[in-house]
């Protein structure tokens, strides 16, 4: 007798399963593709971003060695058309070796270019944006000093991790705009700041006994 009662109840299981499959189950299926897909596109494109990554990497070493070897005009181009194709922060890193390499070849004009296009690029961390105005701003400062200590003040406040630097070129910036005293002012509080780096406190307190001579 038990036998025979769990014949009928698997029976009935069976019966009731097949109705919810006719019921629902063409949803299922669907459901198991779209799982199926979802799990080859996104290994797809994890292989995909690997070996673009790669490829990329071999390019930027490749610019890199024009570099070392003198050839910079062919490696600023090698690097900015690197930053043209690639996206984030490949492209950053692109633009700021192309910046760095027209800087080498005597292309002032050129590397600060690049330099303010990265610096006012939103979608870069305001940590890259503010390294960018540095950099320009060490292009452009003979041509207008008075202009680079007005573009470095927002650098200079002490919870910018670049405001040492920004410090450094504001006080040059005073000097080359023939302002001796707010030079003076500004090398003697940066050679006080102990959260600078030694060297740069060390050359600041050079500059202040200079400049009381």
């Amino acid at each position: 007798m038990t036998d025979i009662f769990r014949e009928i109840d698997e029976e009935l299981r069976r019966d009731n399963f097949l109705r919810l499959w006719q019921r629902y189950g063409k949803y299922v299926i669907a459901l198991a593709v779209a799982l199926v897909a979802v799990t080859a596109v996104i290994g797809g494109w994890r292989e995909y971003r690997s070996r673009q990554r790669q490829a990329e990497g071999v390019r930027f070493a490749a610019a890199a060695d024009l570099a070392n070897q003198g050839n910079f005009k062919n490696a600023a181009d090698a690097f900015l058309e690197m930053a043209q194709a690639s996206s984030g922060g490949r492209s950053t890193l692109s633009r700021f070796a192309a910046a760095s390499v027209k800087g080498k070849m005597g292309d002032a004009a050129g590397a600060a270019a690049i330099y303010d296009q990265l610096a006012a690029d939103g979608s870069n961390p305001p940590i890259y944006r503010d390294l960018a105005t540095l950099l320009a701003v060490r292009f452009t400062l003979d041509k207008d000093p008075k202009a680079a200590v007005e573009r470095l003040k927002p650098l200079t406040d002490a919870a910018n991790p670049w405001h040492a630097t920004a410090l450094e070129l504001t006080a040059l910036a005073e000097l080359k705009s023939g302002d001796k005293a707010a030079a003076q002012k500004t090398y003697k509080g940066l050679a006080d700041d102990l959260t600078a780096p030694s060297g740069t406190r060390a050359r600041a307190a050079e500059m202040v006994a200079a400049l009381g001579q």
